[in-house]
């Protein structure tokens, strides 16, 4: 046996990382960073969408629903696509979207139009994240996933807090159509790039050619990948891990702390920032500590999950009138953990599934999260409108989601464990057998 398989570093056949990979999947991670200022452009924008298309809180929420709709559906489909076609085209495609779907919300003049858009755009950024996560499986090694797939992460939230910080000072500077026009420019940019640079894999790891099989092959695939416990778990853990703060960020965040905590837009923006920069100085510590102990996934992710909804019942629950801004801000930095545990739904995932469904894999456990998110995004918009605008009720669906989540993670768990052990004994059985 080598000394790097019994290190269980290095395994037979895998990319050899490097600076030609850093630089590879760094434009990849660009052209996610740019998906997620368009999704997240919205956010910063909602209370300025009511009044420029004259809709209530149930209609607004529209606009963030059908954007998650398309991209949750779209999740199976595109990991089907990047094992058909690779990475670079598949990017590509959703480059073109994306950027068209911003440049349509910028002009859009009416509701209809603009809702149009940002479905257009969903379709586009989600065709993004599994890309780049297909991206670093085939340029660096296998021990590199958690913190690779933590740094692309990082990396998206970046682009939240661009949304946040600059998309929201340009939309109250130079107005609507201006600022969302100016910022798709950043989408050609990053096209470009992708045309001039970006390449699937290192020369000497071409993955093997895939025969045309037709609807045959995709069912195969999808079927197997769901069969797998691992693919199932990492769904759960997505779902129950990221809405929180998805929904916060991407429409009801700023609304409610303006409207239900009588604070002012800076300051609420200010809180909004706090959840992106608590999600990149989270992301970094859940890559390395999984990296390093694999075990600790599951307690990260349902540490998150409690901590989330402990501070989530403490603000609703406050007696005053407003909460105290103590509490927001420690409500604002344990909603920064829940992109970071959402990445471990990957991480069990991953394992789970030989590289050539690795697409299929992680587009199921990617549905998880965004399917979360749309629901609940849909629930407050409606209860708002029923109850008034009574933050304390329509919030309250998020316990109901992490109830459902929670359940099922509880009932894969041991599953999911016991069959990574089983591939992982396999593995070392192989490797040992290898003729030398």
């Amino acid at each position: 046996m080598s000394s790097a398989t019994s290190a269980g570093k290095t395994l037979p056949g895998d990319p050899p990382g490097g600076r030609r990979a850093i630089a590879v999947w760094s434009i990849g991670v660009a052209v996610y960073f740019v998906a997620v200022i368009f999704r997240t452009s919205l956010g910063v924008a909602g209370l300025d969408a009511a009044d420029r298309f004259h809709v209530n809180a149930s209609a607004l929420s529209t606009f963030s629903i059908l954007q998650l709709l398309v991209y949750a559906g779209m999740q199976i489909p595109v990991g089907l696509l990047v094992d058909r076609l690779g990475t670079k085209k598949v990017l590509g495609i959703g480059v073109v979207l994306f950027t068209v779907g911003q440049l349509g919300f910028a002009f859009s003049p009416s509701y209809g139009m603009a809702l149009a858009s940002r479905a257009l755009l969903g379709c586009g950024d989600a065709m993004t994240f599994i890309s780049v996560l297909r991206l670093g499986t085939r340029w660096f090694p296998a021990r590199r996933g958690p913190m690779v797939a933590q740094l692309a992460g990082l990396v998206g939230m970046a682009g939240n807090l661009v949304s946040t910080l600059v998309l929201a000072r340009l939309l109250h500077g130079i107005g609507w159509t201006a600022a969302f026009a100016g910022s798709a420019l950043a989408g050609v940019v990053v096209f470009v790039l992708l045309l001039l640079f970006l390449k699937d894999h290192p020369e000497g790891h071409e993955p093997e050619p895939l025969p045309h099989q037709g609807a045959a092959y995709v069912r195969r695939q999808i079927a197997t990948s769901w069969r797998e416990p691992g693919t199932r778990l990492g769904l759960w853990v997505h779902f129950t891990t990221q809405f929180p703060a998805m929904v916060f960020l991407l429409l009801w965040g700023m609304p409610f702390l303006v409207e239900a905590q009588g604070l002012s837009r800076a300051t609420a923006g200010g809180l909004l920032t706090l959840v992106v920069l608590s999600n990149m100085t989270v992301g970094l510590v859940y890559g390395q500590i999984i990296a390093r102990h694999h075990a600790a996934r599951l307690p990260l992710a349902l540490g998150t999950v409690g901590a989330t909804a402990l501070l989530w019942a403490a603000t609703l629950a406050y007696p005053a009138d407003h909460a105290p801004m103590w509490l927001l801000v420690v409500l604002c930095t344990v909603l920064g953990a829940c992109g970071p545990a959402s990445m471990i739904g990957f991480d069990f995932a991953r394992p789970a599934n030989p590289p050539e469904r690795q697409g299929t894999a992680s587009g199921i456990t990617n549905m998880g999260g965004f399917v979360a998110s749309m629901t609940t995004l849909f629930a407050v918009g409606v209860l708002l409108d029923a109850t008034g605008d009574d933050y304390t009720v329509a919030f309250s669906s998020v316990f109901v989601l992490q109830a459902v989540g929670v359940s099922q993670i509880l009932r894969l768990r041991k599953r999911a464990a016991r069959r990574e052990r089983e591939r992982l004994v396999a593995s070392r059985v192989e490797t040992v057998h290898v003729p030398v």
